[in-house]
Order: C-alpha cells, then structure tokens, then sequence
C-alpha cells in the first residue's frame, strides 16, 4: 500500500510535467506561424531599400505568406489525416525554418517572395497538426479545455507579439565577421532555431496519431489557390490608376 501510494502522485506528476511540455512546443510553434504574418511589417521599408522592391511587389512579402498559409490549410490538415499529425507536424516546422533561412539570406525580390510562399506552406502545415495534436494528447475534460485556451490566446496574441518583436528586431542587426547583418534579415533568421528545436523536441513530447485511409485532393488545393490568387493579384490591381477595373 505505501509503494503504491508513493508511486501514484510521481507518475501523475511526471505525467502532468509531460504534457506541460507538450502545450508549451505546441503554443510556441502556432506563435511562431501566426506572428510571422506580421512580423515583417515594420520592415517593409527597410527591405524596399535593401531588395529595390517595387511598391507592388513590396505588399506581396505579407499578401504572399498569407495567400499561402490560407489556401494551403485545408491541404495541410488532410496530410496530417493520412499520414499523422506529428509527423506532418514535424515536416511543417522544417520547412518553415528552411524558408525562414532563405528569407533571412535572400538577395532579391524574387528569392524573398518565394521564401514567404514556402513560409506559408510550412505553416499550412504545421497549424492544423498542432491544433489536432491537443485533442489526441490531452485527455478529455478540463486539461484539454485549459490546452485550447492556451492554445487560442496565443494565436491571438501572435499578431501583435508579430508587431512589437519586428520593431525590436528590426531596429537591432549586428556585425558578422566584417559582415553587417540588417535587422529586417532577422525577423526571418529568428525563426530558423525556433523551428528546428521544436521539430527535434515533438517526438520526444508529442505522441504520434493514429493514420486514416483515403487521398489527397491536389486539383482541388491547386484550384482553390490560384483561385484566391487570382481575386487577391485583380484586387490589389484595381487600386492601381494604370489598370483601373
């Protein structure tokens, strides 16, 4: 009776202690993707004046994640259907910390455009694993319940922590070996070690879900993205007097 009594509250704590982990990689890692479609606004200028960004092509280092994020998700949850939420969890945070890397180096307008697209993919991919992962993790009852709170207040939170940690770290930039970095590249770089930890964390604290059969609608996600393109590119070309409507 003692070894038992002992025993019980050390694997409820230890128990409790691992899903306080599994909480905090998941609400840094949805922080990580919702910030970021805000976290390079207060850079915008200093990009222009580093990239020789065209006032049009500018708008689209936002529009362009977003595009992608948005279009994307419905394709990113159905991975995660067939293939398991943390692994496409897993390869979401990679690809968004690869993307991050190549915004963070990026040497031209063309090369950062396509590293926010791929930003979006990898966010599109890791959002809704991370929001299915609370729900196969985290018991039904008031630990799953106080899991989605967190789990909400950081998303909403995400736009202005995005602001308020662009402005800091764009005011920021530092010397590398003769070489200047500029605060703007920061507000890429700074997601590139935030991605892979908590990638190389989640098979420690994440556990895996269970596969469902079925197939991926590829037309489909493509013609819903070049759809909300073509309505996002004809509307932002409509404000231009040189087009008009």
């Amino acid at each position: 009776v003692l070894m038992t009594t002992v025993t019980q509250p050390q694997s409820e704590s230890g128990h409790r202690a691992h899903l306080g982990w599994a909480l905090a990689l998941i609400t840094v890692a949805q922080l990580m993707v919702v910030l970021d479609a805000t976290i390079a606004n207060i850079a915008l200028p200093y990009i222009q004046e580093d990239l020789g960004f065209t006032n049009a092509g500018l708008t689209w280092v936002v529009t362009g994640y977003a595009l992608a994020f948005g279009s994307l998700l419905l394709l990113g949850g159905r991975l995660g259907d067939l293939y398991g939420r943390r692994r496409i969890f897993m390869i979401g945070l990679i690809v968004f910390a690869i993307a991050s890397l190549l915004g963070g180096l990026a040497q031209s307008e063309s090369l950062l455009l396509a590293a926010r697209a791929l930003q979006g993919l990898g966010a599109a991919m890791a959002s809704p694993a991370a929001l299915a992962l609370i729900t196969t993790t985290f018991p039904a009852g008031p630990a799953r319940n106080r899991a989605f709170a967190v789990y909400a207040a950081m998303s909403g939170a995400g736009a202005a922590v995005g602001l308020i940690l662009g402005g800091w770290l764009t005011g920021s930039g530092f010397d590398l070996g003769g070489v200047f970095i500029h605060g703007w590249r920061l507000t890429f770089l700074i997601n590139v070690p935030i991605g892979l930890i908590a990638a190389f964390m989640a098979p420690r604290v994440l556990s895996e879900s269970e596969r469902h059969p079925g197939s991926l609608d590829i037309p489909g996600a493509l013609t819903g993205s070049l759809g909300l393109l073509g309505v996002v590119y004809g509307l932002s070309r409509a404000g231009n007097a040189e087009y008009g409507w």
